[in-house]
């Protein structure tokens, strides 16, 4: 019993220690700084009222984010705590034990504090993203233990850390145990051999590197090769402007590789893809950067993501591929890659694989997508994939969104399997051969269904797919449908929630039932043989939110009254119909209406400038307008492209419109009635970029302020009766591209006497129909270069002269036009391509010889020279123009033979030398074949096919040449096929590929 006591003794003496730690584990073992966390919350609580882990600090209770031992704050994480304000005074400072310290997410708007640097026992720092701003403080280089420092910042903000003064050596020069390193978006500004020796000097042990958008200035200094532990080097987004250094293979624990937007060029090293610890590769957005992929890519087994888009990569995809059993992203897209696409089935972890805007080609087997029970994205847009599309993509359950547009996938589309569990939000398979009905079933819980431009047929019933609730994004254009879409409000009370429906030629008759559609605001039912009047429903659906109206090309009339558009209409296309009477007022907010094409035939409203405030495109071509051009047009400010082409519109074009060339890009008044002269007020600021006034009654002289518009490409000032010298003024403008002075009153040589300034883009030149003398332009021809250079016409894309008027829409653009001069007659090339080159000096009074130097002009499609005083002989370098297709030499004074050389043009469809004074046997070969006899009329000493015998032939003269001119007959057909005949030249001979009477605006 005595022992009893002792017993009683020990056991208070054990509970008192259970309930001392129990409390040491409520109240902290941060006993001994319990009264510095205090005061920390007491400064921190009133600028942090969102706060989750500093509002339950209390002597009673744990503090969350703390750790502590022995007593002491030894981690501090007050990350995503909505702190604002300054910490200088707070008690955060005195914590001495304290070696991790977590400040990230927050708001403190204010520098780094100095003291900082007091916290000499750190060894792990995060700052990121805190919204600290201003100079990193010098007092971080005494944070001498430290193993993680992480300044990094959203580069997007504005505001945002830098490392000038003290610079990025000062600050990390002391710091000998640093391992990892990130501080993207800091300001550091420093050369190549600033930071990356910095690096390579003062931290031997750094594994991760990670300085994206700092700034930073190329190339990648070599002294990073003596940083051996490197694993993780992320570099996006700095201007290095330089190769990528092969010693980044020679890192052998290196994972992670980010170059991305970094202006890289030259040639990938091949050796980087064989490392075998790399898990990360990303040179994502370097458009100057080349290479290929090696043909043994099973080094780096545990590769996770490839990202190498916007490149420029070429070669084909290696069979090894197939062993990256670890990729879970791939992104090849916007290359060059070609041949066909490796299977990636093993690779079970994949859920990105993107190699859009490339050359692939071939099948996809279904098989190649079997087991891929993870992926949720396939892009294969843009490329030249043929066959059926894979059923078995339909039915992986994780898969989202599906984009196989503009291949050269056909075949029919199957049943979608098990679509009420299906994942898939997207289907894209627009612009393919595909054929046959649109399965029902494909509609299923889809948000974006785009079918567009394919040879689907069958009926389409809008109402039938009511039940599709999800679905926001349907197009069906451009295939052989017939989509019905008559209902009425029972019908279609429910219809999905669709907000854009395009239905361009669908063969719809009717407006189809919307009228309670109220989410939808992107309407596109062009191209169809929908007739009558626009109902006064239609501008009330979506609420009245409708932004995008296309009835173009229908037969529509008119609109029904009352109709009031809506504030929101932006876009408003109502071209090619046969709207009546007057114009509607464009909506208030429109940036793009077109309303050419029609038969309007009133005047243009007079205050129509204050329903053009925002308006970017404005078109009232081909109608039957009349009157003046109201001042008020000027001002729409943000006008760029302004088309009143082929009305009946009169009096004298406003000063203003010249002034508004300030930031107008396209000034067309072409086949109207304008008299007087154009305004000389164009600003020392002019972008026009095209200016066509042809087919007025303007007079007078080319403005001289006209060489203010350094940017003018088309300047068509043809069949004025414009009295002026050859514009030499304008020779500074060096990007032109055509230049129409045909049918005016120009007068005297076409030499300029300062030889400064070129059109070395010049392609079209027309000074037909005037007065010019003189020689030919010896000097000149050398210096258009567009036309010296022997073009490839067997490139896969034809470009033309286009406007490009909305920066964020490659669809809309301006479309010039020209009128030119070949085989005798004129044609309308609608389209202009920047292959397409000309040079008609016809009907002037030229005289002298035809120059040698034409003959240089080795990308020149037409040449006439007729109806001039010219003499001497055909020079026999005309036979080095391979590329040209017609020519016309006829009504001069040209003596001797025809060159031989000339039946080297094997693209020549036309030929006239007639009524000269040529003489001897006409050559034979090639296209000399095929010219009749009308080539070489009116020439005396002329004999040899396809002439009679001479003697039947003597009495053929100039006064021929009437019955000559209606002999003409022009084949148009074999201008489009056989232009150059023989197979071959018929094939490539279509360069031109001109095309009539289309559309002017995509």
């Amino acid at each position: 019993m005595r022992i009893l006591p002792f017993s009683w003794v020990f056991f208070i003496l054990f509970c008192w220690i259970l309930l001392s730690l129990e409390i040491d584990g409520v109240s902290g073992q941060c006993l001994r700084d319990q009264t510095l966390l205090l005061k920390l919350k007491d400064s921190l609580l009133p600028i942090a009222p969102k706060s989750k882990k500093l509002v339950q600090w209390s002597s009673n209770s744990s503090f969350e984010g703390v750790t502590c031992e022995e007593g002491r704050v030894t981690g501090l994480d007050l990350s995503n705590e909505s702190i604002s304000g300054g910490i200088e005074g707070s008690t955060l400072f005195d914590l001495k034990y304290l070696r991790r310290l977590d400040l990230s997410y927050n708001n403190f708007s204010s520098t780094i504090p100095a003291r900082i640097g007091d916290l000499a026992s750190l060894n792990y720092l995060n700052l990121s993203n805190a919204g600290f701003v201003g100079q990193v403080p010098i007092s971080i280089s005494n944070l001498t233990r430290l193993i993680t420092l992480d300044l990094s910042f959203p580069f997007y903000f504005q505001t945002s850390l830098k490392l000038e003064n003290p610079n990025l050596r000062m600050v990390i020069e002391n710091l000998r145990e640093l391992e990892e390193l990130y501080l993207d978006g800091l300001n550091i500004s420093a050369s190549e051999k600033e930071w990356g020796q910095a690096l390579s000097s003062s931290l031997p042990k750094l594994r991760e590197l990670s300085l994206s958008n700092c700034y930073l200035s190329g190339p990648i200094d070599d002294s990073l090769a003596k940083l051996p532990h490197l694993s993780v080097i992320r570099l996006d987004g700095n201007n290095l402007s330089a190769s990528v250094p092969e010693f980044f293979a020679n890192y052998s624990n290196l994972t992670s590789l980010r170059l991305s937007s970094c202006g890289l060029n030259g040639t990938f090293p091949e050796k980087i893809f064989q490392v075998p610890t790399l898990q990360i590769l990303a040179a994502a957005n370097n458009q100057l950067l080349h290479g290929s992929l090696p043909a043994s890519m099973d080094n780096p087994r545990n590769l996770s993501r490839l990202d190498l888009s916007g490149c420029q990569f070429n070669g084909t995809l290696p069979k090894s591929m197939e062993k990256l059993t670890q990729l879970v992203y791939l992104d090849l897209s916007l290359n060059f890659f070609t041949g066909s696409v490796p299977s990636f089935r093993m690779s079970k972890n994949l859920s990105q694989i993107i190699l859009s805007h490339n050359t692939f080609t071939g099948e996809i087997p279904s098989s190649h997508w079997e087991g891929l029970m993870k992926l949720v994205n396939v892009d294969l847009r843009n490329n030249n994939f043929n066959g059926s599309v894979p059923s078995s993509l339909f039915a992986l359950p994780s898969l989202k969104q599906i984009q196989l547009s503009n291949n050269q996938f056909s075949g029919q589309l199957d049943e979608l399997p098990n679509p009420s569990s299906s994942m898939l939000h997207t289907i894209d398979l627009s612009s393919n051969r595909l054929e046959g009905p649109i399965p029902p079933s494909i509609f299923r819980n889809l948000s974006i269904l785009s079918l567009s431009s394919n040879k689907l047929n069958g009926t389409v019933q809008l109402d039938m797919i009511q039940g599709f609730h999800n679905l926001a994004f349907l197009d069906l254009s451009y295939n052989d449908l017939f989509v019905n879409g008559t209902g009425n409000d029972s019908t279609w009370s429910t219809l999905f929630s669709i907000r854009t429906l395009k239905l361009a030629s669908c063969k719809l008759r009717i407006f189809p039932h919307l009228k309670n559609q109220s989410k939808l605001v992107y309407l596109d039912l062009s191209d169809n043989q929908i007739d009558g009047k626009v109902p006064n429903w239609i501008w009330h659906v979506g609420n009245g939110s409708l932004y995008h109206a296309n009835f173009s090309r229908n037969y529509l009339k008119g609109m029904q009254e009352p109709y009031s558009l809506p504030n929101t209409l932006t876009i408003l296309d109502l071209h090619l119909n046969q709207f009546q009477g007057k114009i509607p007022l464009p909506p208030p907010f429109a940036t793009y209406v077109d309303f050419s094409s029609n038969n309007f035939t009133s005047s243009i409203p007079y205050s129509i400038g204050i329903n053009l405030s925002l308006t970017i495109f404005f078109s009232l071509s081909n109608n039957g307008l009349t009157g003046r051009i109201p001042e008020s047009i000027c001002s729409a400010s943000y006008l760029k492209v302004l088309d009143l082409s082929n009305n009946s519109l009169s009096g004298e074009i406003p000063e203003c419109l010249t002034v508004m060339s300030q930031s107008l890009g396209v000034l067309n008044l072409r086949k109207n009635s304008f008299t007087g002269l154009i305004p000389d007020a164009f600003p020392v600021n002019c972008t026009l970029e095209t200016l066509d006034v042809n087919g007025n009654l303007l007079g007078g002289l080319i403005p001289k302020s006209l060489a203010n518009c350094t940017s003018l490409e088309v300047l068509n000032l043809g069949n004025n009766r414009l009295a002026d010298n050859y514009p030499c003024s304008l020779r500074v403008i060096s990007t032109l591209r055509v230049l129409v002075l045909r049918s005016n009153k120009f007068h005297g040589s076409v030499v300029c006497r300062q030889a400064s300034g070129t059109w070395p883009a010049l392609q079209i030149l027309d000074l037909a129909h005037n007065n010019f003398s003189g020689t030919l332009p010896s000097k000149l021809i050398p210096r258009w270069r567009a036309m010296l250079e022997d073009k490839d016409e067997n490139q896969p894309e034809l470009n033309h002269l286009r406007v490009e008027f909305l920066q964020l829409s490659q669809s809309r653009y301006y479309q010039d036009t020209v009128t030119v001069t070949a085989k005798g007659l004129e044609m309308n090339l609608v389209k202009i391509l920047t292959l397409f080159t000309s040079l008609d000096f016809s009907s002037n009074h030229f005289s002298g010889p035809i120059l040698e130097e034409f003959g240089q002009l080795k990308a020149l499609h037409l040449l006439n020279l007729s109806n001039n005083a010219l003499t001497g002989v055909i020079p026999s370098s005309i036979g080095n123009l391979h590329q040209l297709e017609s020519l016309d030499f006829s009504r001069n004074n040209l003596g001797g033979s025809i060159p031989p050389s000339l039946t080297n043009l094997t693209f020549l469809s036309y030929l006239n030398l007639s009524f000269n004074q040529l003489v001897g046997s006409i050559p034979t070969g090639n296209q000399f074949q095929t010219f009749s006899a009308d080539s070489y009329v009116g020439n005396e000493g002329l004999y040899g096919s396809p002439l009679p015998n001479r003697c039947s032939n003597t009495n053929k003269s100039r006064s021929d040449e009437t019955s000559f001119q209606q002999g003409i007959d022009f084949d148009w057909q074999s201008f489009y096929s056989g232009v150059g005949f023989g197979v071959a030249a018929g094939a490539i001979g279509t360069f031109l590929m001109i095309y009539f009477e289309v559309t002017r605006f995509l």
